[in-house]
């Protein structure tokens, strides 16, 4: 037990794992996004606040999105000057050279891409195919790096599409090579709809690394449709990845992938890790506390069981 009363995993560490994880905290951009309730401003800047406060180090926290596609969103402008001095990385999704225009008008030093490894989400989500938005990023990368920004590029569809069904390693590798051409810092590897097993995992970073592509430029963002999350994570931890994505709480989804469900919540993330005795500066008993008054602001539970096995509450 923790000074708190809170209960601690055992740590045993494992052999091969990283001594330490950077947690990509996404619960305040693609945790919110699918509320169909809107949450104000204040209580997202608060979120942030109280992410930050639990140890997380990066926060991402909106997306200079076009209002009409993600309503939730539209508050980007609002929302980012409440929160920017805050001493923590504080990466935007920026879709085009327009939403670049508007996160680096408020100060924005980091920024992500949205791609997808599959041509018909890429149409779904992008309404291009996916050559067509990689010439779309051309632009906004360069220019960005140019300024002097960070740059993620997220890949989506990287392990199944509901289309599509199983994708190809050699797809994925295609587009990754293809972002990081383009000048991305790094790469995030999506299961978006949640269909990854740890074998495939293993498959796709081995295909990325025999193609040249640095594992530390790569991060994974895994969905729980199936429960796999957290064994996929651990299977990316054994190949040496290191940046890990995860919501507060598990909120979220994908608006544009109707199969796709909860994010890995990030206390559950964090339980594995700190058991495994591996870095990540999150105070645990901090974060179940913010993703508490998260979902109390929600009006319902969190879907995290680490957050509902460690609750206070009656």
């Amino acid at each position: 037990m923790s000074a708190l009363g809170l209960a601690l995993p055992m740590t045993v560490p494992a052999p091969g794992l990283p001594a330490r994880v950077r947690i990509h905290e996404v619960g305040a951009r693609d945790g919110l996004q699918n509320e169909k309730a809107t949450v104000p401003t204040e209580v997202k800047a608060e979120f942030i606040r109280r992410l930050a406060d639990a140890g997380l180090t990066t926060i991402e926290a909106t997306s200079f999105v076009h209002p009409k596609w993600v309503p939730q969103l539209a508050d980007a402008e609002q929302l980012f000057p409440q929160v920017s001095d805050l001493s923590v990385d504080l990466p935007v999704l920026v879709p085009n050279e327009r939403g670049l225009d508007r996160a680096l008008a408020l100060g924005a030093r980091r920024v992500a891409v949205f791609a997808s490894a599959t041509e018909s989400f890429a149409k779904a989500n992008l309404n291009r195919t996916v050559d067509e938005a990689l010439a779309m990023f051309e632009p906004v990368v360069a220019r960005a790096k140019a300024d002097g920004v960070h740059v993620r590029g997220y890949l989506s569809m990287c392990f199944g599409d509901p289309w599509e069904g199983p994708v190809p390693a050699a797809q994925v590798v295609r587009v990754c090579t293809a972002l990081l051409d383009l000048g991305c810092d790094e790469l995030s590897l999506g299961d978006t709809i949640g269909v990854a097993t740890p074998g495939q995992v293993t498959a796709l970073l081995t295909a990325l690394s025999a193609e040249g592509v640095p594992t530390e430029a790569l991060g994974v963002h895994f969905h729980d449709t199936y429960g796999q999350a957290l064994a996929n994570t651990l299977a990316a931890l054994q190949y040496g990845v290191s940046t890990v994505d995860a919501s507060a709480g598990g909120l979220g989804g994908c608006p544009y992938a109707k199969s796709a469900t909860g994010n890995l919540a990030t206390e559950d993330l964090v339980w594995m890790l700190h058991g495994l005795g591996i870095d990540t500066g999150v105070d645990l008993g901090r974060l179940v506390a913010t993703s508490e008054w998260m979902a109390d602001r929600l009006g319902r539970p969190s879907p995290s069981r680490t957050v509902r096995a460690l609750s206070h509450k009656e």
